[in-house]
């Protein structure tokens, strides 16, 4: 082009690009590799030069962490394992203390929180697993979490990570709780609750927030449910199994329908919550001309118990197969019953718990629940 001078390159600018493919192979072939810990490997182009990586192994072993693919399931108040085992691939010995890392994880598996490290036989829990997580010492390369006294917030995924040197192998363990969803509305009427209100009540009732995959289990079991509630990710989701205009539309097929992420504090629905198995024990009490729901409260405390929630009584229906005809003041205020065996005069032909609502006056009997 005109204007456009080219330089004639110098020697030294020829010789540069040669000197440094030499260097580079002289440090190739180098016996001192950095880092190495006994287990170096080297990422070469595989063979049939289609772009994938495959790992060659040199003067060492493949670490290889096994847990089970299936879910773990467990209840409220129960201990639970959560089995992990390591291994090597040929079989050696660990030359070095092995390091193990518990952590759980939210549903896209991100970390949410650490639950135990350990090296050899010492360890260290963290926030709620102090005091009831532990490793099992059940023989070689074990390397499985122990956790007593199951909680309804336990429920979800964990990763078991084993560390030897800078060999840093992990895999997934998925434990769900046995449970039953369902759905909440206060006292005050239909889409009262935000976020975080929504995780209260739930609390309050002896549950958390469900869940998607809880809710998701609640469906296919048969729940069907046209008012949106809150989920524990934040989502609005509702379950419907029989499609219908009011829910979403007759041309909808069954299924979760999901509003998507609210505003924690703006947006207000009802909320699902989760309830897993009871840890004590739920009775009816009854007065011939029944009881107002102070009246109520205060003849669960004479026997010894405490007016139930609405967790413990959805709780025993699912778990206990309670089964009772007649109404009973809950804790909330709310007067429900179990049916266990649908029959005449006891409601809808479907098992579930029903709902007189908040009545402002009225004498019922009374659920109480007792601890064990």
């Amino acid at each position: 082009m005109p204007g456009l001078r080219v330089w004639p390159r110098s020697p030294a600018m020829l010789l540069l690009p040669l000197l440094l493919e030499a260097t580079l192979l002289r440090l190739g072939s180098s016996s001192h590799h950095p880092f190495y810990n006994g287990f170096y490997y080297n990422h070469i182009m595989n063979d049939k030069g289609s772009g994938q990586e495959k790992v060659v192994y040199f003067n060492g072993a493949k670490l290889i962490v096994d847990t089970p693919k299936d879910p773990v399931y467990s209840s409220s108040g129960t201990n639970v394992t959560l089995p992990c085992q390591y291994h090597y691939e040929p079989d050696q010995e660990a030359k070095r203390k092995i390091r193990i890392k518990w952590s759980k994880l939210r549903d896209d598996y991100t970390k949410e929180q650490d639950v135990l490290v350990a090296i050899g036989k010492t360890y260290v829990a963290f926030g709620n697993f102090q005091g009831r997580a532990h490793l099992r010492q059940a023989g070689r390369h074990e390397a499985s979490l122990v956790i007593s006294d199951v909680r309804l917030q336990d429920d979800g995924k964990y990763r078991c990570e084993v560390i030897d040197g800078l060999e840093d192998e992990s895999d997934v363990v998925d434990l769900r709780l046995q449970g039953v969803v369902f759905p909440y509305q206060p006292p005050r009427g239909q889409y009262r609750l935000n976020f975080h209100e929504a995780e209260r009540a739930c609390q309050e009732q002896g549950a958390i927030l469900a869940t998607f995959n809880q809710l998701f289990q609640a469906w296919s079991e048969g729940l069907d449910w046209c008012n949106a509630g809150w989920l524990a990710d934040g989502t609005v989701q509702y379950p419907i199994r029989l499609p219908r205009k009011p829910c979403g539309g007759l041309h909808l097929a069954p299924g979760i329908r999901s509003y998507g992420p609210r505003h924690r504090h703006l947006h207000r629905f009802d909320a699902f919550c989760f309830s897993s198995a009871l840890r004590g024990e739920i009775f009816y009490l009854d007065h011939l001309a029944g009881m107002t729901l102070e009246e109520a409260k205060q003849s669960c405390q004479d026997a010894g118990a405490e007016i139930a929630r609405v967790g413990h009584l959805y709780s025993a229906w699912k778990f206990l197969g309670l089964d009772r005809c007649d109404a009973g003041w809950l804790a909330d205020g709310s007067v429900r019953y179990p049916i266990a065996k649908p029959r005449a005069n006891c409601g809808p032909e479907e098992p579930g718990v029903r709902s007189f609502g908040f009545p402002s006056q009225g004498r019922f009997g009374v659920f109480c629940y007792k601890e064990r």
